[in-house]
């Protein structure tokens, strides 16, 4: 269906010059991200996963047969003008870091090496105490957290001089944090300003990274489950600096299996006993869930999905009192190639049980690449269409999606693909699709 009336289409610049990727974290999530543009440039591989590359969008009627790539119709930054840069607590160059990292192959890293070990990390803002099962060696050194976000803009104004950039995004792939609620010091921004000068111990080094970008009016996505840039004083200041921000925790694995199987289960009024999750991977994310307090914080992300799915204050008859338990489990032989397993328990007609099992056996840096691609242009393209603050249209990419506080935040899968296209729809002067069924009555009565 098409909307009787379609808002003024917004003015978006140019996608002119140079766009810097900034990722804080240059472990396997980054350095997968790194390693397949430079391929895909080279024309080595293909950009699978990636909504921006091969995604398509229906524009108009059904009965016009209009569906060009997104790329061919929306000016997003094209890959030859991305530049690399980062953070890490490990000194190693790029192609270090993938080979390390083990996520892909050494003969593919081999062929673009070059391009790698070009790329190498800036010293990184880490306190122990955050991130428990890490310790780098390879970090900033200064007497307050102010300082420490100080040093962080300083890397960021080099770089963008350095390689003569005209815009920047930055997307965190570092490691979750120790579980922390929303306090005092995120209320304002004088607070959360006030609490880095003073070393507040509820400051995360995320929120040093977020601080800095936003400051810096430089588009921001958060890649994990920490708070990072979702609280109340980092949503005035990107009012403030005009910086569109989105997050958080990519949504990859399980979790995206959840957000396609529940609305299922939905739809067709199927009722659910129970969800019984549990993961095994053995990569440096694996290691730090390990701790039980960042486990937490990953927690709170993956088990908010079913109840905001379905809604069982409305639906008690089939989804009150559920149960739905997730586990991580580090297991070091299995690397990046981590495995889900699911069971659900569901009852349909007259109350009969019945059984769902899910084995999903996938790579967690392979399928979050993609997702850091896509928000990376994405984010570019927002900023340069005047949107700032939380951008609700990029919850297709998160598990716990930030939204506008008098809001809920949307988690089916299918809902928020539609509120994508639909803000592409938007940016591009279209009528917005609603499925409604009008095309049907607008071919025959128009």
């Amino acid at each position: 269906m098409t909307t009787e009336a379609t808002p003024k289409k917004p003015e978006i610049k140019p996608a002119t010059g140079k766009l810097g990727v900034l990722t804080p974290g240059m472990g396997a999530v980054a350095t997968t991200f790194i390693a397949g543009v430079i391929a895909i440039r080279k024309g080595l591989a293909k950009p699978i996963g990636s909504l921006t590359q091969m995604g398509t969008i229906r524009l108009g009627k059904r009965t016009e047969k209009r569906f060009p790539l997104i790329k061919d119709v929306l000016p997003l930054t094209n890959l030859e003008d991305i530049v690399f840069g980062g953070w890490d607590i490990f000194e190693d160059n790029a192609y270090q870091a993938a080979l390390k990292a083990g996520v892909l192959e050494k003969e593919l890293l081999n062929q673009i090496r070059p391009e790698l070990e070009a790329i190498k990390p800036w010293k990184g803002v880490f306190q122990r105490e955050y991130v428990k099962k890490l310790d780098g060696h390879y970090i900033k050194q200064a007497k307050t957290k102010w300082d420490y976000a100080q040093m962080v803009m300083e890397d960021i104004a080099r770089f963008k001089e350095e390689h003569h950039l005209d815009r920047l995004v930055m997307v965190w792939t570092g490691s979750t944090e120790v579980y922390i609620k929303p306090g005092e010091v995120h209320q304002s921004l004088e607070a959360f300003e006030k609490g880095l000068k003073e070393n507040h111990p509820e400051i995360s080094p995320s929120m040093i990274y977020a601080y800095a970008a936003v400051k810096m009016g430089i588009p921001y996505a958060n890649g994990a489950p920490n708070l990072s840039v979702d609280f109340p004083a980092m949503w005035e200041l990107a009012k403030e600096t005009r910086a569109p921000i989105a997050g958080k925790d990519f949504k990859t694995g399980q979790t995206l299996m959840k957000t396609i199987l529940a609305p299922g289960l939905k739809a067709r009024l199927l009722g659910l006993e129970g969800w019984f999750s549990t993961n095994i991977l053995g990569n440096r994310d694996g290691e730090v869930l390990d701790d039980p307090d960042s486990f937490k914080t990953k927690e709170e992300s993956k088990l908010s999905v079913l109840e905001y799915i379905l809604q069982p204050e409305l639906y008690p008859e089939l989804y009150k009192n559920f149960y739905h338990k997730v586990r991580i489990n580090y297991y070091p032989p299995r690397g990046d190639n981590k495995e889900g397993w699911d069971n659900i328990d569901i009852f349909g007609w007259l109350g009969y049980p019945m059984q769902i099992k899910i084995d999903f056996l996938c790579r967690d840096s392979i399928l979050a690449a993609p997702i850091v691609l896509d928000l990376a242009l994405f984010l570019d393209l927002a900023g340069r269409a005047n949107f700032h603050g939380i951008q609700e249209w990029l919850s297709f990419y998160f598990k716990s999606p930030m939204h506008l506080p008098e809001l809920y935040p949307e988690h089916d899968l299918f809902i928020q693909l539609m509120k994508l296209k639909n803000t592409l729809r938007f940016m591009l002067g279209e009528e917005q699709i609603t499925h409604l069924g009008a095309d049907y009555y607008d071919y025959y009565q128009g």
